[in-house]
């Protein structure tokens, strides 16, 4: 019997020889995941058997990396793969992990409900206490800090956060609170901003989360950005930085010059209408490009000047802007594609 395709799609991942890290093209079945240098490949660069292997996720071995997890197989051979958002890395730890279990059971592969509930069991849940968190009434507040000759926006101190764990009921005292902050932390939930935060994130230490008012984290998936003062200007003010995210992932994009294609990241902010994107082996720390989406016309296309040359087939969508510049983008699916048009032409009418 064929194995049955669970998951696909593209995930930055740690060379076996080089210590180089790709995008590469990562389709997950019942008993292994193959990896392909590229979507349209027929042959993969490699496969890694399920049976009997063991999955780490937070995965600590890259103090600088976030939202890396780590297969070790029956033969010790260790696989690390990085995620480009929360959500992303989530789904594809989901299924890996009943994969597993499945394979260890002699169980054919099913997905247990994707309903989740912000009420915690006995034990942590920080999926759930994450939730919480963020609540816009009772959670912990986002505020906008000026610190460091940089002003911080979207983000929160330590001490907050251990405030608000322990006054909810979620530890007992600020040492539990600090290790549930630490675990919130190097699970992706909770991001560090600031020198302090960092430095101590990155020494991977028992309790890398800093309860300090000068300690500033923020939320994977919040809007946070950070301006920063110039010797010609007081601020460099990043407007375009100032949306919520609405979505973000990995999309296949056409280049302007040399019209290859190439992985991007994709991060689309409503009011201002920006989507950046970035390469996805390299962090947020600087996008590549910006699209101002205000204005925009964004459809699904068929055909793409110079796509067949390249392998690029199908899942074409095209966002022309105000100025008349032309960006072509391919996504993993159909569904996906959709998903897309349908987020960026809702940002390019009601963002500024």
């Amino acid at each position: 019997m064929e194995p049955t395709k669970i998951r696909e799609g593209y995930l930055v991942k740690k060379g076996t020889v080089l210590n180089t890290w790709k995008v590469l093209w990562v389709v997950l079945a019942d008993d292994a995941i193959e990896f392909y240098k590229k979507k349209t490949d027929r042959n993969p660069k490699g496969m890694i058997p399920l049976k009997g292997a063991a999955l780490t996720t937070p995965c600590q071995d890259f103090p600088k990396k976030t939202l890396v997890f780590k297969i070790t197989t029956t033969k010790k051979q260790d696989h690390f793969f990085q995620a480009t958002h929360l959500e992303e890395r989530e789904l594809w730890i989901k299924d890996i992990k009943r994969a597993i279990s499945c394979l260890e059971s002699g169980k054919r592969f099913a997905r247990k409900s994707t309903r989740r509930s912000i009420r915690l069991p006995e034990s942590v849940n920080l999926s759930a206490v994450y939730v919480l968190m963020k609540d816009q009434d009772t959670g912990v507040k986002e505020l906008k800090v000026e610190k460091e000759k940089r002003l911080f926006n979207h983000c929160f101190a330590g001490n907050t956060v251990i405030d608000w764990l322990v006054s909810e009921g979620k530890a007992r005292n600020r040492a539990e609170g600090l290790m549930l902050a630490t675990g919130l932390l190097t699970e992706g939930f909770l991001q560090a901003a600031g020198d302090l935060s960092k430095d101590a994130a990155e020494k991977g230490a028992d309790c890398a989360f800093v309860d300090q008012t000068d300690a500033l984290y923020y939320f994977a998936d919040s809007g946070f950005f950070c301006e920063g003062y110039s010797s010609d200007e007081d601020v460099i003010m990043k407007e375009e930085f100032r949306g919520a995210i609405v979505r973000q992932g990995c999309l296949l994009k056409q280049g302007h010059r040399r019209k290859n294609w190439k992985v991007r990241k994709f991060i689309l902010r409503d009011d201002p209408a920006y989507i950046h994107y970035y390469d996805p082996t390299k962090g947020e720390e600087d996008p590549l490009g910006s699209i101002h989406l205000r204005g925009s016309v964004i459809t699904a296309v068929e055909y793409v000047p110079d796509a067949k040359r390249h392998e690029v087939d199908g899942n074409l969508f095209e966002i022309i802007t105000s100025d008349e510049i032309h960006y072509y983008l391919q996504a993993a699916t159909v569904e996906e594609r959709k998903d897309w048009i349908k987020a960026i032409q809702s940002v390019s009418k009601t963002g500024k």
